[in-house]
């Protein structure tokens, strides 16, 4: 039995080292750090917020080695997915495949709700037709118009090809890349150390507002781990994926640092309590004039940009890679035969985030925090396949070896358990009823499919499309 019928076709090797860094640090540098910043500043203060990417770049850091040293050695499509099998098994590699699927869609629906929002702040009052009221918000039928077109825009340039994809990456990274070393070189020469202060936030204790900031970065970090999925269209030595993914999260870890000291240099407390958006804001302090701040708006959409356009890749490489080997419906498995795109993974994700701009503004909270807890969920799976790997095959060749493994991956548990915390009962920042419902809705479906599908094509046919995975036939 063919799960997918191709017809032979397979991923294409296309993307080269500026591609695959352009995808991930681009898909870790989103909307996130324009409107979030200046509360980053207020919760913790300036060396506090810092501090807490400082911190929660470490944790990503150490998760990331875990994943650079499996992608080496396993280059495979659905990245978490060829991991997790071959170390914990069937189901469990679904279970972990799953959840970063929701890290991803969640991601990509984010941006289809955070698009219409930001151009409300380029034309203000450009919403018209009320369609519905849901959490307090008024729904427009242009607000939707816009979210829904810029979702199936991506879709159609994931649709025509990943070389296609890597390109618009490349070029809108850049842009982001050259106005933020513009504000940042700018904060540089004009900004004021007196507005450094407050250095902490006191009023919540020091540990309570960097650990305010410090939950935010598992969502804001998630990106680095498009790579492993996209390992089968890399033209890279194998090494050198983990090289390049390790020096995406560094270099991710720095611009946000940076962001939040420009904007502090830029900005007292009293002006950042005050504004909407801080780092566009500070962008017009520096170079006093209105069109800066609108030039880090739009370097703020074309963060949108990248990093709904790198979780489109993401997800629908995660989702073929599950349908592949027999654990997700056959149908999402199929090819494009001259694109050589997961044509319907794509087409599925572009339906669902297509909907989220129904749900108006209040959907970019719940799909922060639902999608959050699969990421990290994930992230566990990951580093325990790690230490497995490294106990049951320790003779298997891993190009990009970490040094100290024991050490690194039980450290990489424990803090991924440690985000998880974060998102349970009893936490600051656990989960909504709402959130819990779209959590466990996904894991619902999922574990549906995946029954259905384990009676249809079996497990033996998983462990031959695997093997076959593996040994590159």
């Amino acid at each position: 039995m063919d799960n997918n019928s191709n017809g032979g076709a397979q991923l294409s090797r296309v993307l080269a080292r500026k591609d695959v860094l352009a995808l991930a640090f681009g898909a870790m540098v989103g909307w996130g750090w324009i409107v979030l910043t200046g509360g980053f500043i207020t919760s913790a203060g300036s060396l506090g917020a810092i501090l807490a990417f400082v911190l929660g770049g470490m944790v990503i850091v150490l998760v990331g080695l875990t994943y650079s040293e499996l992608a080496s050695a396993m280059p495979q499509v659905g990245g978490e997915h060829v991991y997790s099998y071959r170390a914990l098994g069937h189901f469990a590699s679904f279970l972990c495949t799953w959840a970063i699927v929701l890290g991803y869609l969640s991601v990509v629906a984010f941006e289809a709700v955070a698009l219409p929002t930001v151009v409300e702040h380029l034309f203000p009052g450009y919403a018209v037709g009320h369609l519905w009221t849901l959490a307090g918000w008024d729904v427009k039928a242009t607000w939707v118009a816009v979210g829904v077109a810029g979702s199936v825009v991506m879709m159609a340039i994931n649709y025509v090809g990943v070389r296609t994809a890597a390109l618009v990456q490349k070029v809108v990274t850049l842009l982001i890349l050259a106005v933020g070393v513009m504000f940042i070189t700018g904060a540089l020469f004009e900004g004021s150390s007196a507005s450094l202060t407050p250095l902490f936030n006191t009023e919540e204790g020091v540990l309570g507002g960097i650990t305010m900031v410090l939950i935010m970065v598992p969502f804001l970090f998630v990106g680095f781990d498009v790579i492993p999925q996209a390992a089968e269209e890399i033209d890279l030595p194998f090494r050198e994926i983990g090289r390049v993914l390790m020096l995406s999260v560094v270099l991710a870890v720095f611009w946000y640092a940076f962001i939040v000291l420009g904007t502090a240099l830029m900005l007292p407390k009293a002006e950042l309590e005050n504004s909407s958006l801080a780092v566009p804001d500070a962008m017009g302090a520096v170079f006093n004039t209105p069109w800066a701040a609108n030039l880090m708006v739009l370097a703020g959409i074309a963060g949108i940009l990248t990093s709904w356009n790198a979780f489109y890749v993401g997800g629908s490489r995660a989702i073929y890679a599950l349908a592949h080997c027999g654990m997700l419906p056959a149908f999402l498995a199929k090819l494009h035969p001259r694109h050589r795109t997961p044509v319907n993974a794509i087409l599925l994700m572009g339906a669902l985030s297509s909907l989220a701009p129904l749900l108006g503004r209040q959907a970019m909270v719940w799909l922060v925090v639902a999608g959050g807890l699969g990421i990290v969920i994930a992230y566990l799976f990951v580093s325990i396949s790690f230490l497995v790997l490294r106990r049951k095959e320790p003779e298997l060749e891993r190009p990009f070896k970490v040094s100290h493994p024991r050490l690194v991956g039980w450290l990489a548990v424990v803090l991924s358990l440690g985000l998880i915390g974060l998102y349970l009962p009893g936490s600051p920042s656990a989960l909504s009823p709402i959130e819990w419902g779209l959590f466990a809705g996904w894991m619902g479906a999922g574990l549906g499919l995946y029954l259905w599908s384990r009676r249809r094509y079996g497990t033996a046919y998983s462990q031959r499309q695997m093997r076959r995975e593996l040994e590159g036939t």
